[in-house]
């Protein structure tokens, strides 16, 4: 058996890996062609082709990240086929492969892309995409991850803070910062805007500051707004520089510690967290989309290939992984919507589409 599984996990390694070169080779050339674009700006003229080729350089383990899973069905669908077309697997099962431990073998190098898929979404690719933006930040003057910016929310006692960062810099410093002050009534007491600032331990240092107070107690002519313009100003405040940048990258490209602490500040602050945490339960689920993957292609060993070619059985292999990741984004965009439970989200197309391989496999089991 051990020979069976070397040859069964060589020839599936090989195919994934020849995919997914493939893969990543078509989306260097496509993130490359959208780079050029910004080559020679004026606001940017020192971002030029060698900057560009390291920036999407970077962003290849997430996209690696991303294709891992149909990578993985389209190059095990292959093998499978291909054993079918050649009577290769025919043999293999007069041999002993018989199908629950097929299914067994290849449950088990499922499991290694689950982890190698995990590893690289979990640690290599939320380390290079801030790498990335870092660069083109350095480059180009500045880090937004939405035209809003990235809003944040703090309590003390009944006093709560709303604070919208515009842009990061490449140096690190705060850009286009509004901070609004609500009392325990949850009205409007300030409002203060900065050109720019930088993070300490002990809290913001504000420069370019514009600070209105909004005195609002009395009634009649009493109520007054108080303006004050001061070169710097310090504001406490235990948000931190990793929080910031953390809202200012989208939660999918978070890694899964980052997005349940995360998490935990926005439920302390009384903010809505539904995106995040079924970002939260995707990230979590996300690797296991591997395993149904294989699962998903085992049946392909037990069709018949006389009248139709390989190339037709791999293409809606294609077409059923496509389907599987439009199913798992449709999820999580009605999830939000309508307030489901995240982890149910998440794992729902993951389930769908178990049971239906499973089914699949079972029914060609008995037929055969």
């Amino acid at each position: 058996m051990k020979t069976l599984r070397r040859l069964v996990y060589n020839e599936v390694l090989r195919a994934v890996a020849f995919v997914t070169l493939g893969f990543l080779s078509l989306f260097f050339f496509f993130d490359f062609l959208d780079e050029l674009q910004s080559i020679g700006k004026p606001a940017s003229l020192a971002y030029g082709l060698p900057q560009a080729l390291m920036y999407v350089a970077l962003l290849v383990p997430s996209h690696l990240y991303e294709l891992l899973p149909i990578s993985v069905l389209i190059g095990t669908i292959f093998v499978m086929a291909r054993f079918a077309q050649n009577s290769e697997y025919t043999i293999l099962r007069t041999s002993g492969l018989g199908p629950w431990r097929a299914l067994r073998t290849l449950l088990v190098l499922g499991l290694g892309f689950v982890v190698l898929t995990f590893a690289v979404g979990d640690y290599v690719a939320p380390a290079s995409d801030r790498t990335a933006q870092l660069l083109k930040s350095r480059f180009q003057g500045f880090m937004s991850g939405s035209n809003t910016g990235a809003w944040l929310r703090e309590k003390r006692g009944e006093t709560s803070f709303a604070a919208n960062v515009a842009s990061i810099a490449g140096d690190g410093t705060l850009r286009g910062i509004r901070i609004f002050e609500f009392d325990g009534r949850g009205f409007i007491a300030s409002q203060t805007t900065a050109a720019s600032a930088s993070i300490a331990r002990d809290g913001w240092q504000l420069r370019g500051v514009h600070r209105q107070q909004y005195e609002t107690r009395g009634t009649g002519n009493q109520a007054r707004v108080v303006t004050q313009d001061v070169p710097e100003l310090a504001w406490p405040s235990t948000l931190t520089a990793e929080m910031v940048s953390v809202a200012l990258l989208q939660p999918d490209r978070m890694a899964t510690l980052d997005l349940f602490e995360y998490i935990r500040h926005l439920d302390a602050n009384g903010q809505t967290a539904q995106r995040y945490e079924i970002e939260f339960w995707r990230k979590v689920f996300y690797p296991l989309s591997c395993l149904v993957m294989v699962v998903l292609a085992l049946p392909f060993a037990y069709l018949h290939f006389r009248s139709t070619g390989i190339a037709t059985y791999v293409f809606g292999g294609v077409l059923i992984g496509i389907s599987f990741f439009l199913l798992n984004n449709v999820f999580g965009y009605i999830g939000n919507l309508n307030n489901w439970w995240p982890w149910l989200t998440a794992a729902a197309p993951g389930l769908i589409y178990s049971m239906m391989s499973l089914a699949a496999f079972g029914w060609l089991v008995l037929r055969h």
